[in-house]
């Protein structure tokens, strides 16, 4: 199976902080090497911090914009290159409100430190990061919940999210994990961090349909593995770890692509932590 690349440079905080210059950094320490094609960048520049008075959400033209450009990307990118697997890199996890609608998916495998599950109101920041899965599976500003051919666009019960914290949560936190429909598939980090390969295959295997999509917000990792994401937070998986859990998805015939989010290409001067996801990326793309 042969992959294509294409950058998603979306800061849907509209700050101009580092997630928008990920793409950038991870071709530098050698992304592209595991890829047939580079087809560049989306357009999925946000701009206008300011929030929605109705909805709360931040950006919230300039990021249905960016949602539109990205789909069409993919769209017109699945269109040229048949059989291709795309590989996604942001930017931040807001990134599948443009993902989601082009490959219209019977499922996702979601790995995130954080459930984003919280709305515009909710949401101390209004970023569309806060509320990406909620968006997804039907709940949120009804701008974005239309994104998709279908509303939902994803069924809660078609969702698997893995490494989410549980544990030592503050109380806005905690009503966030409460929030998630009961239909939810779960993988919690203790269980995962328990034993990473079976979380792996519990997560294929708890989901039907012919295509699923597989997300990866770095902040999944602990982060003495990787400081450079945006809310880092204790108590997830070493990288071996993560790409222990990764692989039976990875290898999984149902996979039909990858998208990465949530590194901050401004807290790794050096390259290092680039070519650390790099290196976790070359083990799942195959």
């Amino acid at each position: 199976m042969s992959w294509f690349l294409l950058g998603a440079p979306w800061d849907c905080s509209a700050s101009g902080r580092g997630e928008a210059a990920a793409p950038a950094a991870l071709r530098a320490a050698g992304l592209t090497s595991l890829v047939e094609a580079d087809l560049g960048d989306a357009d999925t520049v946000i701009a206008g911090a300011v929030r929605d008075p109705e909805t709360g959400v931040l950006a919230l033209p300039s990021t249905i914009a960016a949602a539109r450009a990205l789909t069409a990307s993919l769209t017109a990118a699945l269109r040229g290159r048949p059989g291709s697997r795309p590989l996604v890199v942001g930017g931040d996890c807001s990134l599948l409100l443009g993902v989601v609608p082009a490959l219209r998916p019977d499922g996702l495998w979601f790995l995130d430190g954080h459930p984003d599950y919280l709305d515009g109101a909710a949401s101390d920041t209004g970023e569309t990061a806060d509320m990406e899965l909620a968006i997804l599976t039907g709940s949120g500003a009804p701008s974005l919940i239309a994104l998709g051919e279908t509303v939902p666009m994803l069924d809660p019960s078609a969702v698997v999210l893995l490494g989410h914290r549980t544990e030592d949560l503050d109380p806005a936190s905690a009503a966030e994990v409460a929030r998630l429909p009961d239909a939810m598939h779960r993988i919690a980090a203790p269980e995962l961090l328990a034993d990473p390969a079976a979380a792996g295959h519990a997560a294929r295997d708890l989901l039907g349909g012919a295509g699923i999509w597989l997300h990866i917000d770095l902040d999944v990792l602990d982060p003495s593995a990787l400081p450079a994401v945006s809310y880092p937070q204790p108590g997830g998986p070493s990288s071996a770890q993560l790409a222990d859990a990764l692989a039976p998805l990875a290898a999984s015939p149902r996979l039909l692509g990858i998208s990465v989010a949530d590194f901050r290409a401004d807290l790794d001067p050096s390259g290092e932590y680039a070519k650390r996801i790099v290196k976790l990326l070359h083990g799942i793309v195959r």
